[in-house]
């Protein structure tokens, strides 16, 4: 073992320490301390007692402590589970050349593992230094546990926020990881296999001066979509004094069920914000390095909320990588999905990159080799990639083509026909080299209208978010169905009701990746609210009091993700292929797709046809799903492919019909009377089964 010259200040003993890891690291006899900075002139370690506003000790990282441009130290005797720590960095202040180095400040360790102060929900934060690291302990019996590796095409998503989700609910921690845990047969009974959770890295909920306009009460970030730390969880989801513990239980958990969990992680920004922002870690460590500057040393804004990460960067591009690599090996978590993940494939300039060096790393790292990563293709620079996004034979995409055509023809717009073709199959036209499972298919997420909200509101109602209603998109393809917002007409209600069915079946029909939004399958509204990122109230709750009376929704819902369990040829890895024509009668060719109109195998992509066939055959050429779509506000008959002689038609969904018709369990289809022709109902959706 090396011999190091020990130094002292006052009762603390120090040495030169190890540069990497970075983070706080124990070792033999103390705590190893390293953190980056390329233009800071000196650095202090600054220790907490946990709890104290005030600092034990604060010590300057000598120069024999300093390797290249990491300073580190190891400090002896410290106990882990009782302090904290924070660093001071000195450094020139020339926002022209992008340097914002302020002595005063006690800044967050980029690589913190938990964070203090942040424990309560809404609860008091430190007078001084807000943001503190805690070391971290990695103890925990994993019981043989891995990622569970659940083939993609298997796979149905439910998005979800940790509070959000039980904080109504009867469970002994509502609003935790833990109560979160008490609710996995619920999703177990649903029948989703895949949970992606809403930012858990750790944020501040008190981040928000806005006041609701309409009651004074002050908002919050509740969403939790402003990082102040990458590698820490959000201690205030925790029921008691451990997070890290307790989100590996949830994951535990989960795996036992044969449930993924996946992340929603925010690399785009960080809670810094702008040049107005608050100075908490990366801006007063080494700015220049950590964002995206322009030539006059203000910031680029691709994400929105004032900063952007810059992601091209080695150190940068090192920091997320660890990121992710702890998520894998210290969480087990199956999967990340990368909000604004086009702010990552842009260059040190903010420009595109046409090889984003982080997008690769991240496909070709050892340790992510079976993770799922999930790019949100766009960013808020105008950087839309959907369908092209760097994909190095490992990104898949929310799809947001598929969410905004899918809306505008349930709700009658015309020249949809060819598109509703490519979107069901997968959407080959964007993803033909990479297949189906590149494509995560939604109609509603967090962002945006709630499925019930997407059929009662043509716009927008986001005044209680203290933005004068400028907040949230305008390009929501809604329809309110006839009344905007609530309505007591059974004509209306009755309407919307059936749009939603029609949405949920033919999401849960296509091919590629389904993803619900909690709350969608009970017909939750958020009042017409879709940008609700700041309220933490009944309007971000799931309502459990709702599936108390088993509301039609829910067991549509439910038929429908066993349907797309039981057959195989909804969850295809590969592209089915094109069948032009009958091969003999009543016959199809195997793995095909064939499409029809009124009369089989003549479809009508005409700019006003809003009527389309789909039949999906399998490997045998006798498993046929038929789906049929009406989107136009008049009913039509069409006339239905021809059977071999030992087969019929099945019913397995017919929006058109009250519960509990509209839908049926998996081996309870009823056969068609007539096996020659079927009724497709007003704006409705069928879908046959041939058997």
């Amino acid at each position: 073992m090396a011999k190091h010259r020990t130094y002292a200040l006052g009762d603390f003993q120090f040495y030169p320490g190890n540069p990497l890891p970075f983070g706080a690291t124990p070792g033999p006899d103390g705590l190893n301390f390293a953190i980056f900075s390329r233009h800071a002139t000196s650095c202090s370690l600054v220790l907490f007692e946990r709890g104290a506003e005030e600092p034990m000790v604060e010590i300057p990282f000598l120069d024999t402590c300093r390797t290249g441009d990491i300073y580190a130290m190891t400090v002896r005797g410290l106990d882990p589970q009782r302090i904290e720590y924070g660093f001071r960095l000195d450094g020139p202040y020339d926002p022209t050349r992008g340097h914002r180095f302020d002595a005063r400040q006690i800044l967050l360790d980029p690589y913190a593992k938990a964070i203090g102060g942040l424990e309560d929900w809404r609860g008091k934060r430190y007078a001084n230094a807000v943001y503190r690291a805690r070391p971290y302990s990695s103890d925990f019996d994993w019981q043989g546990d891995q990622q569970l590796n659940t083939p993609r095409q298997d796979l149905v998503v439910y998005e979800l926020h940790v509070r959000g989700f039980t904080a109504s609910a009867d469970v002994a921690a509502p609003g935790t990881y833990a109560g979160l845990i008490e609710k996995i047969p619920y999703l177990q009974s649903l029948g989703v296999n895949c949970i992606e959770l809403m930012p858990i890295f750790e944020f501040d909920e008190l981040d928000n001066r806005n006041h609701n306009p309409e009651t004074g009460e002050r908002l919050v970030n509740y969403w939790g979509y402003n990082p102040i730390g990458f590698f820490a969880p959000k201690a205030a989801y925790a029921a008691g004094d451990d997070p890290a513990r307790e989100l590996k239980e949830l994951v535990l958990a989960c795996h036992r069920a044969g449930i993924e969990v996946w992340l929603d992680v925010v690399f785009n920004h960080t809670a810094e914000s702008d040049e107005t922002g608050q100075t908490i870690s990366f801006r007063g460590i080494d700015n220049s390095v950590y964002y995206l500057l322009k030539p006059d040393g203000g910031y680029h804004n691709f994400s929105g909320t004032g900063n952007t990460l810059n992601c091209g960067h080695p150190v940068v591009r090192k920091l997320l990588l660890d990121c992710l690599r702890h998520w894998v090996s210290e969480y087990h978590i199956d999967g990340f999905r990368f909000d604004l993940a086009s702010s990552m494939a842009r260059d040190t300039a903010g420009h595109p990159h046409p090889d984003p060096p982080l997008l690769e790393a991240l496909a070709k790292d050892p340790l992510l080799a079976r993770t799922k990563l999930i790019a949100e293709a766009w960013d808020a620079g105008g950087l839309y990639q959907v369908g092209s996004f760097p994909d190095y034979g490992r990104w898949a995409e929310w799809n947001g083509r598929y969410r905004d055509d899918l809306r505008r023809f349930v709700k009658g717009d015309a020249g949809l026909v060819g598109d509703m073709a490519a979107r069901l199959q997968g959407s080959p036209d964007m993803y033909g080299q990479r297949g189906p499972c590149a494509s995560i298919n939604f109609i509603t997420a967090h962002d945006g209208f709630t499925l019930r909200d997407l059929v009662s509101y043509s716009r927008k109602r986001n005044l209680a978010n203290g933005e004068n209603n400028r907040d949230g998109t305008d390009d929501n393809h809604s329809w309110h169905c006839g009344a905007e917002g609530e309505s007591d007409d059974a004509t209306i209600e009755a309407l919307r009701a059936r749009q939603q069915k029609n949405f949920l079946c033919l999401l849960l029909v296509s091919q590629g990746l389904p993803m619900l939004w909690m709350g969608d399958e009970v017909g939750h509204s958020k009042a017409g609210n879709n940008n609700s990122y700041c309220h933490d109230s009944a309007l971000n709750e799931f309502d459990w009091s709702r599936l108390a009376a088993q509301p039609p929704l829910w067991r549509f819902a439910r038929n429908l993700l066993k349907l797309r369990q039981t057959q195989p040829l909804l969850r295809r890895a590969d592209y089915l292929r094109h069948q032009p024509a009958p091969e003999a009668e009543g016959r199809f060719a195997a793995d095909s797709v064939s499409y029809h109109g009124r009369q089989p195998w003549q479809p009508d992509w005409s700019h006003e046809s809003r009527c389309l066939g789909l039949l999906f055959c399998g490997a045998n050429g006798r498993q046929l799903v038929y789906i049929i779509v009406n989107a136009h506000w008049q009913p039509t008959r069409v006339q239905l492919p021809r059977l071999g002689r030992s087969q019929r038609w099945h019913t397995a969904v017919n929006t058109a019909l009250t519960p509990p018709d509209d839908s049926y369990a998996p081996g309870e289809e009823p056969p068609l009377l007539d096996q020659s022709t079927q009724r497709i109902g007003a704006r409705s959706v069928v879908v046959l089964l041939g058997r």
